[in-house]
């Protein structure tokens, strides 16, 4: 049985279950529920935290490409998750074809670049300058579509992806870490950096933000709108790749990769909309918070709660800053 990261580990376990029985072991001892044990030393602690903040790079991986389109178009890309599951699903197919690794990378990459062409003349170009709602409503049904046509031509079955990394813990001054979660931290953090340096740096990605902050403006100016979003889609379909990749390295390929996509919610409620270093804050957070939770705070209240702790912070957040860390303030004239 291959060990999940996501779950920190400690002497080859669970960590999850070992603090839940060495809670079970306090108590048989008469000692109080808050007692540390030698499960709860330092190390622990430090070794559940490290877990929880590698997992929160692959979320923050989901939220990235949300955050592309929104900076592109002002909209919430319901659709993101969709694509993250049809990229994997088109490179598992062409690789259990005989495809070869890097090749079927590029014809993936090639099939999103094509979905980004189609979304763009079927989708946004006929709801150009609409209200935002409309926009989002699209990729509702957008999301449904991509859904569908990714199970008429690949199937619904689940399928494995092995990247070639082992999923094995290593140690470091007495704290274990996930190969596979380094991996996956390294690729998310160049892909941000590349894409920060994009946006910041590339006359492209200047027009890209120029777009997001007003369509009509831009597009005076003589930026084409069309180009534009054919673009970001393509990228955020790149972007989809990858984490569908890793997403489906560690869980597999199926289709319940879109409802994990739903954790890039509360990242991008902590984050901010627009901002790709604060999908990465947020995702940190994020992760981080729900596997000190789902140890801490899982004695008292039940385990499970990291399934919906993200969701619960991420509310409470918003009553405090509602634009995120680094997302920007919208004033409204009225």
């Amino acid at each position: 049985m291959l060990w999940c990261p996501r779950e920190p580990i400690a002497n080859g376990r669970d960590n999850t279950a070992d603090a839940r029985d060495a809670l079970g072991r306090a108590a048989a001892e008469g000692l109080p529920p808050g007692h540390p044990t030698d499960e709860e030393s330092v190390e622990f602690f430090i070794e559940v935290l490290i877990g929880g903040l590698l997992a929160g790079v692959m979320y923050s991986l989901i939220a990235l490409g949300f955050v592309l389109i929104y900076k592109a178009s002002g909209v919430f890309n319901f659709a993101q998750g969709a694509m993250v599951l049809f990229a994997a699903l088109t490179f598992v197919n062409l690789v259990a074809r005989g495809l070869p690794f890097w090749l079927a990378i590029v014809a993936t990459l090639a099939v999103m670049a094509l979905l980004a062409l189609l979304v763009e003349r079927l989708v946004l170009r006929p709801l150009a300058n609409q209200p935002p709602m409309s926009l989002f409503m699209a990729t509702i049904g957008l999301a449904i579509v991509i859904e569908g046509v990714g199970q008429l031509i690949w199937g619904s079955k689940a399928f494995g992806l092995d990247l070639g990394i082992r999923d094995v813990p290593f140690e470091v001054a007495g704290v274990r870490v996930s190969q596979f979660d380094l991996f996956a931290a390294a690729v998310a953090g160049t892909l941000v950096l590349v894409l920060g340096l994009f946006f910041n740096y590339a006359a492209t990605g200047r027009a890209l933000r120029a777009v997001a902050d007003d369509h009509q403006a831009a597009m005076s100016i003589g930026i084409p709108l069309p180009r534009m979003w054919r673009i970001v889609w393509a990228i955020s379909g790149a972007v989809a790749l990858v984490a569908g990749l890793l997403w489906g390295s560690r869980l597999g390929v199926q289709f319940g990769l879109v409802v994990v996509a739903l954790k890039a919610l509360p990242v991008l409620i902590l984050g901010g909309f627009t901002s790709v270093a604060g999908a990465i804050v947020g995702g940190l957070v994020i992760g981080a918070t729900e596997k000190l939770a789902e140890i801490y705070l899982g004695r008292y209240i039940g385990g499970g709660i990291e399934n919906w702790f993200p969701y619960v912070f991420a509310m409470l957040f918003l009553l405090v800053r509602p634009h995120g860390l680094f997302g920007e303030r919208r004033i409204e004239r009225v």
